[in-house]
């Protein structure tokens, strides 16, 4: 049977699998070769057994990988978590310390309240017994807003290095036979993400032709990820005279992005975040080590990018691969 045929029976056989769950991507087999990478599911593993023409049985076998959750803190955040902020699990430890400890101390101030306002010889120290209660409270919530407020410091933390592993697993394609994840550009490029309808897009290229050059040179590169579901349209000025002009725009605009449902899901997180409305289209600026650094909604400021990134290549390159601008 030809490739083209295995092909068909396979999308026949996974049809109803497809439909019945949420599917990101499959990954297909038949008699053990693996034919195609289409989709992913969230169930573990499925399996149809259909007849060709022959009648001899032939094993479809639909295997599927369920993609981490944008809400699921990953042991990689933790660690890295514990690297930029050593102290704080020491900090967290000492004010539960001192909340339990101000707790007791005004436990036990209380008691002595109750008994010295019970018992009319021991009037004169209910004043002193109040001041420390007062002071033992004072302490507690005091440690408690610390608490409070660190942990919420962590929580925030812990989600923005969640989400930026969340957009370091994200596939691109280079080209036909090259796909990749963000995380393996570090160090190497600064994305450009571009999210919005395809008209968006292809304004936002045509936009971008005076600083081509600029932005290869500052290791700038772009994903065009179109939310209508159309492909955007890029036309390349094919001439002669043109043709290293072209050349560059071609490896500006070569990065494709792969199950864009996962795609999809990431920039919705930051939209929420940044208290953006779902259809608006935006841009986000990546900084070298793959952290965002700016976003906006609208078309990207190519100027401002070429105003204020260091080239890649020269003596500023490694003195300068920080100077990308503060993490969001």
């Amino acid at each position: 049977m030809s490739a083209m045929a295995q092909l068909a029976i396979v999308t026949a056989a996974c049809t109803n699998l497809h439909q019945t769950s949420k599917c990101f991507g499959f990954t297909f087999h038949i008699d053990g070769h693996k034919l195609a990478s289409v989709f992913t599911t969230t169930s573990s593993r499925d399996t149809a057994t259909i007849r060709s023409r022959k009648k001899a049985p032939l094993l479809v076998t639909c295997s599927v990988s369920k993609p981490s959750s944008s809400t699921e803190i990953s042991s990689t955040a933790r660690i890295r978590s514990e690297v930029l902020t050593p102290f704080r699990s020491v900090r967290m430890f000492f004010y539960i310390a001192f909340i339990a400890q101000a707790s007791l101390g005004g436990l036990i101030a209380t008691t002595q309240l109750i008994g010295a306002l019970a018992n009319p010889s021991r009037a004169d120290s209910v004043i002193d017994i109040a001041k420390g209660l007062g002071i033992d409270i004072g302490a507690a919530s005091l440690f408690a807003f610390l608490y409070y407020r660190e942990n919420k410091i962590k929580n925030a933390q812990m989600a923005r290095l969640s989400r930026e592993e969340n957009l370091s697993n994200l596939k691109l394609r280079v080209d036909e036979k090259k796909t990749i994840t963000v995380s393996e550009l570090r160090g190497f490029a600064r994305l450009v993400i571009l999210a919005g309808p395809s008209s968006f897009i292809t304004e936002a290229f045509k936009l971008s032709e005076t600083f081509t050059e600029q932005l290869i040179e500052r290791g700038v590169l772009v994903v065009p990820l179109s939310t209508d579901g159309n492909v955007p349209t890029f036309e390349f000025d094919e001439t002669e005279e043109m043709k290293e002009l072209t050349n560059k725009r071609r490896r500006l605009w070569q990065l494709v992005p792969l199950l864009t449902p996962e795609w999809s899901e990431w920039l919705d997180d930051q939209k929420k975040l940044a208290n953006v409305s779902p259809e608006s289209p935006v841009y986000l600026s990546l900084r070298m080590d793959g952290r965002v650094r700016g976003s906006g909604v609208g078309y990207p400021p190519w100027n401002a990018f070429v105003a204020q990134l260091p080239p890649v290549k020269g003596m500023w390159s490694g003195l300068l691969d920080g100077m990308d601008g503060r993490v969001l």
